[in-house]
This record gives structure tokens, sequence and C-alpha cells, in this order.
């Protein structure tokens, strides 16, 4: 009989990634509650300041985020009731919605973002040379693009 509790290297790595997003979401996480902010509102916020025109499809926006409809509708009710964002009705399709940043969004993310960057270079990303940061982020893209291929939907 195998044993199942042998050194699997990809179990030990899927293991790393899970203690990895772990410790980086509890850092950030304080990060993003002093902005008054949860990290998935950040997050929406964020996806849309890095679309075209600011705006993003709600149906994308799930898509990208990896949240389901219904989660990704209680996000936007929230930062929509922040003003941070603004939904309307999606010009091509009337049975859809657009969600815009708002100049209140940028203006938050604007001073938050670099507080939110020098916590993420303090946490790990500083500690890298060059070498290691494109190879991680080469690395990270390759396993997103599998996990999740339309995580750059409506981009």
């Amino acid at each position: 009989m195998e044993d199942v509790f042998s050194d699997d290297r990809a179990l030990t790595v899927a293991g790393l990634v899970i203690e990895v997003h772990a410790a980086l979401v509890a850092r950030l996480d304080a990060v993003h509650a002093a902005a008054g902010l949860a990290g998935t509102d950040f997050d929406v916020l964020f996806r849309l300041a890095r679309s075209p025109g600011e705006r993003l499809r709600m149906t994308d926006l799930a898509a990208q985020t990896g949240l389901s409809n219904s989660g990704i509708t209680r996000i936007v009710d929230r930062v929509e009731g922040k003003g941070l964002a603004a939904r309307q009705p999606s010009p091509d399709d009337r049975r859809s919605s657009v969600v815009l940043l708002t100049d209140e969004g940028r203006a938050l993310l604007a001073e938050h973002v670099p507080m939110l960057a020098r916590a993420i270079d303090e946490a790990f990303y500083g500690e890298l040379d060059e070498d290691a940061r494109e190879h991680l982020f080469a690395t990270l893209t390759t396993v997103r693009n599998i996990l999740n291929p339309n995580a750059t939907a409506g981009a």
C-alpha cells in the first residue's frame, strides 16, 4: 500500500500557496480595514480602476473575481452604498448592468493603493530580487490563467 502521507511535491506546493494566501490576506485585510474596506470591496474597486473606462459589466466583474453573480451583486451594493462605485444599465444590453468607479472611489484608491503597495513590499515582495519577482509574476500568471481563464473578462 502506498503511503498517502509521503512527500508529494504537488501537494506541498498547493499547501504552500494556501499558507501564503492566508498570511497575505490577513496582512492586507488590516490595511483595507484602515480605509473602511473589506478586501473584496478593494478587489472590485481596483479591477474597475484598471479596466477601460473604469467600468465593467457585472458578469465580467463576477468572472474576474471568481464570485457568483449574487456574490458580486452584494459587493457592488456595498461599494455603491458608500458612493465608491455606481451601477448603470449597459448600453449594449438593457438586461445587464455596468459598474463604474466614481470620483469618490478613485480618490479612495489614490490614497489607499500606496499604503497597500508598501504593505505588500514589507510582507514579502521587497525581499525578492528582480529575477525572483519576474519569475513569481510569470508563474502566478500562468497558474491563474489555468485556474481562472476568465480572469481578464471585459478588460
